[in-house]
């Protein structure tokens, strides 16, 4: 047997998922994902990574701007799916829409729910210091994450991982979970499980504010803000008034600097922080390409006892 489906994503994270519905046993009817946008310096209007898969595997495909929109509720019960996989696709789904497909819609998360609802969960399980995440499906109802659960895998969060680096192993991983969730669907064979009330924690989008260091932080802080926020929204300071972007940080010991002190070398860069010494990846000074960070000190001639941050 196999599910006719709907898929509903944009970003290149969700494109794992299509790439593995398109290669299951099941058919990929249509595809939904965000309006083409505009994007970069040249403001030019690009589609998404899952528009552009879709295209060249020439599925139709769907761009409501909201998805309560008579004309896409229509559309979707005229291609009347059994159901609807659904990963990052980037707008509330209303009830109308929800009741569509006979076995509604199946929604990968990346993390263990009922941990990290919300649109950032890989960046806060970074930034707080989590030692194993995951992935989870589960039945998209009206709440934020909070749908019954299908099925979880766990994933290790490495020391060095950025953000991006989690989510390229979860997307990938995640994939094969989606696929599995739809075939026990198809089967019969899974149930729903109510998330439990305990364990539920919020991960809200991180914006560049987020992205500012605290030098007054301890330096293990300070690392895991730096690799949640990489590649985005990006980690952030200040040096003679203009924005120095940061690539990841290494803890480098105990605490000889002040906070945001700069000691710079021939072959490396140190800055203090509220506990213990960091050592500089790369940086990007403003207008300029990004540097390893003892090439930048050398151009820009740090002086002793300038700081990071004002």
């Amino acid at each position: 047997m196999s599910l006719r489906l709907v898929f509903a994503g944009t970003p290149q994270v969700a494109v794992p998922a299509l790439e593995a519905l398109l290669a299951s046993r099941h058919e990929v009817a249509a595809v939904v994902t965000r309006p083409d946008a505009r994007a970069g310096r040249g403001r030019r209007t690009s589609v998404s990574p899952v528009r552009a898969l879709a295209e060249e595997r020439g599925l139709p495909v769907l761009t409501p701007r909201r998805p309560s929109e008579p004309e896409f509720l229509e559309a979707l019960g005229h291609i009347a799916p059994d159901v609807c996989p659904v990963v990052a696709y980037g707008a509330l789904v209303p009830r109308a829409a929800l009741d569509l497909p006979r076995l509604g819609w199946v929604n990968l998360h990346f993390s263990l729910l009922p941990a990290w609802r919300g649109a950032a969960p890989v960046q806060h399980a970074v930034l707080h210091g989590d030692e194993v995440t995951g992935a989870t499906t589960f039945l998209l109802e009206e709440g934020l994450d909070t749908g019954p659960v299908l099925g979880t895998m766990t994933e290790q969060v490495r020391p060095r991982d950025t953000s991006g680096d989690l989510l390229g192993r979860l997307s990938t991983a995640g994939a094969g979970l989606l696929v599995a969730t739809l075939d026990a669907l198809d089967d019969g064979t899974v149930i729903p499980v109510p998330q439990p009330a305990d364990g539920v924690s919020e991960a809200p989008k991180l914006v560049t504010s987020d992205g500012e260091i605290d030098w007054k932080q301890p330096g293990f802080a300070i690392d895991r803000r730096v690799r949640a926020c990489t590649p985005a929204p990006g980690a952030w300071t200040t040096f003679r008034g203009e924005r120095l972007k940061l690539q990841p940080v290494e803890v480098a010991g105990t605490s000889e600097l002040r906070p945001g002190r700069l000691r710079a070398g021939k072959r490396e860069v140190l800055v203090g922080s509220g506990a213990g010494d960091l050592r500089l990846g790369t940086v990007q000074p403003q207008g300029k390409k990004a540097m390893a960070a003892a090439d930048w000190a050398r151009g820009v001639r740090v002086d002793e006892g300038e700081v990071l941050g004002g």
